[in-house]
């Protein structure tokens, strides 16, 4: 008897093969105290070895479940709190355990998943099964040397997709961002997408216009998504340089997220600092969230169970769930 897999129950499969954020580089001290994290219902420490290095574990003792997380590091090793047993940076194997006279007695299978950790804009990334892709690694950032301030991330009660969709939708300016950005046109020109792969891409210009969110003038936006999880901007100013802002949706559970984000400049960038931009930044973000906390359903409806309508204003976002359906098959056909 065949079992019928969903589109969602896809997803979510494939989502274990994406690089997600689970922690920002800044909160890492060189043995430092660990942090806990949540991927996709994997509950997770990450924490920084002695020597400097980043790792992603499973949070659980495997000797009587005890929460790593709130642990000590002793150089290249994570200590539980409850009975001291001390685990490995890189095996994830037991290597001491207090109450054992002989230690060449410590049960021989005990051990921690260690997922791969990778440190890029300011923050950890992971993934919880091989990897569909390679990290990301945005080309139009290359050649350019950059300077990254990680955010404090937010909680929203939305999936990856619906967060990636939020970021990029521009027909909400008007009605959402008022005060960040101004009175801003309600029609929508054609716009400018284009897609390869899991990459979707736009050009726009940004008119200045009132609102703090462009002290700095006008520019071009070059805006930039890669399914699953990441979605960038890079303004181009003519006479500034250039910076960013980068949203990394992290998904705690399959249908909510912990929006890790981050800004940067372009070194020598002779317009905003970067916690001013993180500042303004920080206000879009902070406006988004009321609205899309109620959003039915909290992630794309990938199975077709609820009726929507697109217009033109929604090229982008149509082209993202394009990609997101090609990394689907990718992950799977890998």
């Amino acid at each position: 008897m065949s079992v019928t897999v969903t589109k969602k129950e896809l997803a979510e499969q494939a989502m274990r093969r994406a690089w997600f954020p689970v922690a920002r580089s800044c909160d890492l001290e060189p043995g430092g105290s660990p942090q806990a994290a949540t991927l996709l219902g994997e509950r997770l420490v990450v924490w920084r070895t002695a020597s400097g290095a980043a790792v992603v574990q499973q949070r659980r003792c495997p000797h009587r479940g005890a929460d790593l997380s709130i642990g000590k590091v002793h150089g290249e090793e994570i200590a539980c709190p409850y009975h001291g047993w001390r685990f490995g940076a890189e095996s994830g194997r037991c290597t001491l355990v207090p109450s054992l006279a002989d230690q060449s007695r410590i049960p021989p299978r005990a051990a921690i998943a260690t997922h791969a950790a990778v440190e890029r804009f300011g923050h950890v990334w992971t993934t919880l099964e091989e990897p569909a892709f390679e990290m990301y690694d945005p080309q139009e950032w290359h050649g350019t040397a950059w300077e990254w301030l990680a955010a404090r991330p937010i909680d929203s009660s939305t999936g990856v997709a619906v967060a990636i969709e939020n970021f990029r939708d521009v027909a909400h300016f008007p009605f959402v961002h008022e005060v960040s950005m101004g009175p801003t046109p309600a029609v929508v020109e054609p716009l400018d997408v284009r897609r390869d792969g899991v990459d979707v891409y736009m050009d726009r210009p940004l008119d200045a216009g009132d609102g703090e969110w462009a002290n700095d003038g006008d520019c071009m936006m070059n805006y930039h998504c890669i399914a699953p999880g990441v979605a960038i901007i890079t303004y181009d100013y003519e006479k500034l340089g250039k910076r960013i802002v980068a949203g990394f949706p992290s998904p705690v559970a399959y249908d909510r997220v912990r929006i890790f984000w981050a800004v940067a400049n372009e070194v020598g960038f002779r317009g905003a600092s970067l916690e001013e931009n993180l500042r303004i930044e920080e206000m879009v973000y902070l406006e988004d969230g009321p609205v899309v906390a109620d959003i039915e359903p909290s992630e794309i409806d990938w199975d077709g169970e609820y009726v929507e309508h697109s217009v033109p204003a929604d090229l982008f976002t149509l082209n993202y769930r394009r990609a997101f359906e090609e990394f689907v098959r990718r992950a799977h056909a890998g």
